[in-house]
């Protein structure tokens, strides 16, 4: 799934939660994060919900570009491991 908003925060992560969980729903396990450029701590509880709701569905997701700020949030509450973020930032 191609996560197609920039902003991924409190005022929206309802709505692409729910855009998310039906890719899942649907096996798209790849999450591209390339057009997201602002975040905050929202961001990281929808890609956690997100990772859980694969795992129940017997999959992992694969997270690729990676914004940094969602990569130090991840690090900062130590739930990189978690979403499995090492090596996924983008360049």
């Amino acid at each position: 799934m191609k996560v197609a908003v920039t902003s991924i925060t409190n005022a929206n992560a309802g709505e692409v939660l729910l855009e998310g969980l039906a890719s899942i729903a649907n096996g798209d396990l790849a999450v591209d994060l390339a057009a997201v450029t602002e975040v905050d701590t929202a961001a990281i509880a929808l890609l956690l919900e997100w990772q859980r709701q694969a795992v129940a569905r017997g999959g992992r997701l694969v997270f690729s570009s990676v914004p940094a700020d969602i990569d130090s949030l991840a690090r900062l509450y130590g739930v990189d491991r978690l979403l499995a973020l090492d090596g996924q930032r983008a360049a």
